[in-house]
Formats: C-alpha cells, sequence, structure tokens
C-alpha cells in the first residue's frame, strides 16, 4: 500500500480533532470536552470527547475512530457492490455542536478516509465526508460567510468542486419523508480519490481546516442574542428532523450501527439531547419562524 499514506491521515484527523476542541472550548469557557478512549473488540479504536450543559454550547461531540472489519457493511457497499466481502479499515473525524441559543445553528462536519482490500489485489481507497449548517432562525450574512469559506477551501483545486460538492450536499441533506432540506448545506463528497492520494489528501485537508473558520464567527456573533421560550421550543421542534434525518439516512450512523463497532454512545453523540414532536405544528404565517421554511430550507446559491 505504498501509495497510501493511512498514518498521515490519522495524525491529522486526531490533530483536528484537538484544534476543533480548543476551539469550541474557547467560545464556550464554562464547559470543557470530556474524553473517552475506547477500543473496539472487533478491530480498531476511537477518541470520543463530549461537551455538554455549557452557556453556549448544550451538546457537542467531536469523535474520532479507526476500525477494521472482515467485511465490509452494506452502507459502505450500495454505491460500490463489487467490494462486497472485502476487509476494510475506516477512520475519520466526525463531529455535531447543538448550541444553547437558538440563534446559534447547529453545525455539523466528518472526514473520513475508507480502504477496502482483498490478498492479491490492490487496495481500493476513497475520501468522504463535508460540512453543513442547520439554523434555526437564520441570518443572510452567515449563510453566505459560511458559503465563502466552503468556497474559498475548494480553490486551487479545480473551479468545479465547490458547485459540485454544494449540489452533492444539498441533495444529500435532504429529509426525504419530509420533502424539505435539513438545513442551508455546505459541502459533501463520498468516493473521492480522482486527484490521486496526496493531492486528495490535500484538498481533504483544506476543506477541514476551514469548518472552524466557518462556524466560529457565526458562533461569536449570535450566542449573546436574547431568546424566548418560543424560541427554544422551535429550536427543540427543529432538532426532530435532525433526529430524524440521522436514524433514518444518515450513512455514518447506518454504517456505525451495522459494522458492530459496539460504541452505541460514540454513534448516536450526534443525536441533539432535548427534542420535541408536536403533531401537526404549523408556523404563523409571516413570523421568523416561517421565514425558515421559506426563504433559509430553499437551496439556493448564497454567494
Amino acid at each position: 500500500m505504498t501509495a497510501i499514506s493511512t498514518d498521515d491521515v490519522k495524525r491529522f484527523l486526531l490533530d483536528l480533532q484537538t484544534s476543533i476542541c480548543s476551539n469550541l472550548e474557547e467560545l464556550d469557557p464554562t464547559a470543557s470536552f470530556q474524553t473517552d478512549e475506547w477500543d473496539r473488540e472487533k478491530g480498531g479504536s476511537g477518541i470520543s470527547r463530549v461537551i455538554s450543559n455549557g452557556r453556549v454550547f448544550e451538546k457537542g461531540g467531536v469523535n474520532f475512530s479507526h476500525v477494521f472489519g472482515d467485511s465490509m457493511p452494506a452502507s459502505a457497499t450500495a454505491a460500490r457492490p463489487e467490494l462486497a466481502g472485502r476487509a476494510y479499515q475506516a477512520m475519520g473525524v466526525s463531529l455535531v455542536i447543538h448550541p444553547v441559543n437558538p440563534f446559534v445553528p447547529t453545525s455539523h462536519a466528518n472526514f473520513r478516509l475508507f480502504v477496502a482490500e482483498k490478498e492479491n489485489e490492490e487496495p481500493v481507497w476513497w475520501f468522504g465526508g463535508g460540512y453543513d449548517l442547520t439554523p434555526y432562525y437564520g441570518f443572510d450574512e452567515d449563510c453566505i460567510h459560511w458559503h465563502q469559506q466552503a468556497k474559498q477551501a475548494c480553490e486551487g483545486f479545480g473551479d468545479k468542486y465547490y458547485p459540485l460538492f454544494k449540489q452533492q450536499c444539498d441533495d444529500y441533506f435532504h429529509i426525504k419523508h419530509r420533502n424539505e432540506p435539513r438545513g442551508i448545506g455546505g459541502l459533501f463528497f463520498d468516493d473521492f480519490n480522482e486527484l490521486g492520494f496526496e493531492r486528495s489528501f490535500a484538498f481533504v485537508q483544506s476543506m477541514a481546516d476551514s469548518y472552524v473558520k466557518a462556524y466560529s464567527p457565526i458562533v461569536s456573533r449570535r450566542k449573546d442574542i436574547e431568546f424566548s421560550q418560543q424560541n427554544k421550543q422551535f429550536q427543540e421542534y427543529r432538532r426532530g428532523r435532525y433526529a430524524e434525518f440521522n436514524l433514518v439516512y444518515d450513512r455514518g450512523t447506518l454504517f456505525g450501527l451495522q459494522s458492530g463497532v459496539g460504541r452505541i454512545e460514540s454513534i448516536l453523540m450526534s443525536l441533539p439531547p432535548v427534542v420535541r414532536w408536536t403533531y401537526d405544528w404549523k408556523p404563523e404565517p409571516g413570523s421568523e419562524e416561517e421565514k425558515l421554511y421559506t426563504h433559509f430550507l430553499k437551496p439556493k446559491d448564497w454567494i
């Protein structure tokens, strides 16, 4: 496997986890990450880091895992059936941040490397991941900033990638049974290896490093806005959409469950701490809640 340096990727991902956690702790000095290192019986290990009950972040998880298996799970071979039965290793950082303030959006990111191996054959590898933003009460300037950072991360690797990965993000983070987007998108890519290993890895590093640049200024701008109980209840209602997507469609969640990682706490750390489902609820016409649906949850070119 001379063309693939999994050790370099692993070092980068561990450093990424540390730097993201440090940045989030700076944004919320009232809370710190709890670190949980774990080993997987079937092969592999991980580090789960969780922040909770802070003044800024109600719950957040930044997870690193590096797992091995004898046979690829169904979620990993859905688009590549020819790889069924191969041994594999997968490593990545995944994170979801649920803020206290409804005017601060939830954010999600993950970056991963997958390698499928078979005796006497070259390994098949690819990168995947991206990030997306889920506002409850949107602000145009936040959406524009988020997408500007995403676009800048893609510059230098080809003009096609930002519009391509943006469209893939809009398509992927779509709640089919609700026929609505989860949020305002960002970047999403999978099965990515077309630039060769070193250049593809450099591209993933650029995107991963841009997450903090995209999210931190938004948190800083919105975390001290006063909010009402109605605002909080709407946030909890919209969190239900987040839970629905993660449990029904999210490939990372499904992979974790199907691969037998055995770390349910880590797999489901992306779920929000408090969620509500209100039967047949609809926003008041002309309200800020309605504006989320009519303006922000409409895929568009933000820049």
